[in-house]
């Protein structure tokens, strides 16, 4: 089940190395401002984009499978059907720990085949709204 308790997504919050996988360097792009917006608020950013040689400062790599520091949330700004191959290469790490599809984003059999090996999966929602209602100004 992907997750969508706000105490779920709290914990997954909580981790901090972000891989952002369709990362933008157009600046009015939601795969621009989230990653930023993330970024101002301590997240460490591993842009993926093979089009880009740096995003928000940094080396943007052509892949997962390049990227060398550690990786905790894979955050996808890609279509639906690039997932599959997105999990693919998330689940062939030893460090990832979830993997965020944000809004419009769904893969169902790809999101069963992350929680099956333990992989937490957050499907159709926006990290940055997520961060800011459950973490910037927590309700509840």
């Amino acid at each position: 089940m992907p997750i969508e308790d706000a105490d779920e997504l709290r914990r997954v919050l909580g981790y901090d190395r972000v891989a952002v996988v369709g990362a933008s360097t157009s600046y009015e792009k939601a795969a621009h401002i989230v990653p930023a917006y993330l970024g101002r608020h301590g997240y460490e950013l591993r842009p993926v984009n093979p089009t880009a040689d740096e995003i928000f400062g940094k080396r943007a790599y052509d892949s997962l499978a390049d990227v060398s520091e550690t990786i905790d949330i894979v955050e996808i700004f890609r279509p639906s059907e690039e997932v599959p191959g997105i999990v693919e290469q998330a689940l062939a790490r030893e460090d990832v720990k979830v993997i965020w599809m944000q809004p419009g984003i769904q893969h169902d059999e790809a999101a069963r085949k992350a929680e099956a090996v333990g992989v937490d999966v957050v499907q159709d929602r926006c990290m940055k709204v997520e961060h800011g209602q459950l973490i910037r100004n927590p309700m509840d």
